[in-house]
C-alpha cells in the first residue's frame, strides 16, 4: 500500500513516540500533537492506534523489500558485491530508522500473537527469502560454497547489528570514544561494523573457510 505525505508524517511521529514511551504509553492525542495534525485526521487515515502501528510496519517492511529486490535483480553486480551491498544497506537502514528498530525489538519481546506479530513474522520471512535467493544465485555461479545455513547467517548479520545499535553507548565508553561527536561516532562504528560483517560473511561463504 502506498501512503501519502500526511500519512507518512503521522506514521513517523507515532514511530518515535512508540520507541520512546512504548505503545501503551503513547496516546492518539500525543501522536496528533507530535505530527501537527488533529485527532480526526488520525482516525480518518488509520481508524485506531493499533491500525496505525500496523501501517507503520507495513510501510517500513515494503521499503526494505524493495531495497532487497533491487539488489537481487541488479545484473551488473557480482554475487559478492550483492552481499556487500546488502550489508551496507542494512546497516544504513538500521541506523537511519533506529526508532522503528526499537519498536520492533520491543514487540518481539512482548508479543507472539496478533496482527503485529504476524507482520513481523511476514517481514522476517520475506527478508530471509530474498537474502536466500541472493546466496543461492552465488552458489549456482560457483562463487559461494554449498551447505550454507542461510537462516543462521542472516541472524548473525541482524543480531550483530542490533546488539551494536542497542548497546552503542557502552561500546563508546569501553573504547574511550566519548570525545567524538554523535555524528563522528556513528560514522566510525558503521564503518567498523561494515568491515567486520563483510569479513565474517566472506569467510562463511568462501571455500577456504
Amino acid at each position: 500500500m502506498e501512503y501519502n505525505d500526511k500519512q507518512i508524517q503521522i506514521i513517523e511521529a507515532a514511530e518515535k513516540l512508540f520507541a520512546d514511551h512504548g505503545f501503551a504509553g503513547t496516546s492518539v492525542r500525543d501522536i496528533a500533537e507530535s505530527a501537527g495534525v488533529n485527532l480526526a485526521m488520525i482516525s480518518y487515515y488509520f481508524g485506531s492506534k493499533e491500525k496505525l502501528m500496523e501501517a507503520m510496519f507495513q510501510h517500513r517492511g515494503q521499503h526494505l523489500k524493495l531495497q532487497l529486490q533491487s539488489i537481487l535483480l541488479n545484473s551488473d553486480m557480482t554475487s559478492n558485491q550483492k552481499v556487500e551491498k546488502l550489508i551496507d544497506e542494512y546497516i544504513d537502514r538500521i541506523f537511519q530508522k533506529q526508532s522503528f528498530h526499537k519498536v520492533m525489538i520491543r514487540e518481539q519481546m512482548m508479543n507472539n500473537a496478533g496482527p503485529i506479530a504476524e507482520q513481523i513474522a511476514q517481514l522476517k520471512q520475506t527478508n530471509q527469502t530474498l537474502f536466500k535467493q541472493i546466496i543461492q544465485e552465488g552458489q549456482k555461479k560457483g562463487d559461494f560454497k554449498k551447505g550454507i545455513d542461510i537462516p543462521f547467517l542472516m541472524m548473525t548479520l541482524v543480531g550483530t547489528t542490533s546488539q551494536l545499535l542497542t548497546t552503542q553507548h557502552y561500546y563508546r565508553e569501553a573504547n574511550n570514544l566519548q570525545s567524538l561527536s554523535g555524528e563522528e561516532f556513528e560514522k566510525l562504528i558503521k564503518k567498523k561494523l561494515s568491515a567486520y560483517l563483510k569479513t565474517l560473511v566472506k569467510a562463511i561463504l568462501s571455500y577456504e573457510a
